[in-house]
């Protein structure tokens, strides 16, 4: 499921760092009240990245409850913004090349990232 985006409507990126330990309503304040978005969006990712660039979770609202994602690569890790605590909302086509371990630059908040600001 992490590797296929074709079913999500958007996906949010949580740049900077974020506490993994938190479970789903600890994600889920962190969307409403750092981000001013609604977590009970049917079919938005919002992505969440730890200080160690191995491991990201996902939080999903379904309709019906929220589905908490976990993932920990076994090479490697993800090349996370860490510019500062916003979200980013990325495309489908980018969100699989952060999973292939292609970088994505932050610029501003809460704003679709072009293509060009990819490295």
């Amino acid at each position: 499921m992490f590797n296929d985006a074709s079913g999500f409507q958007k996906i949010y990126l949580a740049t900077g760092y974020t506490d993994l330990r938190r479970g789903i309503d600890g994600l889920a304040s962190i969307v409403k009240y750092n981000f001013n978005l609604d977590p009970f969006q049917k079919n938005i990712l919002f992505l969440f990245c730890g200080k160690r660039t191995d491991r990201v979770k996902g939080l999903l609202w379904e309709g019906d409850g929220f589905l908490l994602l976990y993932k920990r690569l076994e090479i490697g890790g993800f090349n996370w913004p860490r510019t500062s605590e916003e979200a980013l909302l990325i495309s489908q086509e980018q969100y699989q090349r952060l999973m292939e371990g292609i970088e994505i630059i932050a610029k501003k908040p809460i704003k679709e990232v072009h293509r060009t600001e990819l490295l």
